[in-house]
């Protein structure tokens, strides 16, 4: 009897080591998937922050632009004060809604960037307009370079926040993907709002004369 009992003992224990060797097992698997869902998360998002970044730098450009700009317009059309100043709010506006990483997760805070880009390029597209009555302007070299570099900013801003939209589009895709969702859910992810531009937006100031 003695040894039936130690028999059934001693498989018991086997079992039981077996069962703990299967579930530590398990344990290993979920951790390892957890953790490059979550790596994979964190690439995601760092990419979406980099190409922000890189919309920022082109909205940057482009204010960089405009105190020079408005400084050969104000050589050729000193009685355009009206209009002059409106650029040179509209920029002191832009340049002062930045957004960090942390606040792509605020549409409210996006709205707000993208209403003071676009009023600045309403208000660009309005000096432009009154540059047509101005030959000698319009011929200045100076000011076509300017116009050339505005230009080319406007079409890379275009393309960066396209570039942008795409990241987060991909980057929300895998929040919302289970079971990836789960680990998103437990270490805090949260979307990132989509930089919608305003309907016109798409047309650039004129700067083609």
């Amino acid at each position: 009897m003695y040894g039936v009992i130690a028999y059934n003992a001693r498989r018991m224990g086997r079992g039981l080591v077996i069962t703990l060797a299967v579930i530590g097992l398990i344990v290993v698997g979920v951790v390892v998937w957890a953790v490059g869902i979550n790596n994979s998360l964190v690439r995601s998002e760092q990419d979406v922050n980099e190409k922000w970044a890189q919309v920022q730098n082109v909205y940057q450009r482009r204010a960089d632009l405009i105190p020079n700009l408005v400084e050969t317009v104000k050589g050729f059309a000193t009685q355009e004060r009206t209009v002059l100043e409106e650029v040179t709010r509209a920029r002191a506006s832009a340049t002062g809604v930045q957004l960090t990483p942390e606040a792509l997760n605020d549409p409210k805070a996006m709205e707000r960037f993208q209403a003071a880009q676009q009023q600045l390029t309403g208000a660009l597209s309005r000096l432009m307009v009154t540059v047509e009555r101005y030959p000698e302007l319009k011929s200045n070299q100076n000011f076509l370079t300017l116009q050339t570099q505005l230009e080319g900013t406007e079409n890379r801003i275009a393309v960066e926040r396209r570039r942008f939209n795409e990241s987060v589009r991909e980057y929300n895709t895998r929040l919302r993907l289970f079971p990836g969702s789960i680990v998103a859910n437990m270490n805090g992810f949260r979307s990132k709002a989509f930089f919608e531009a305003a309907p016109d937006a798409a047309t650039p100031p004129r700067v083609k004369f």
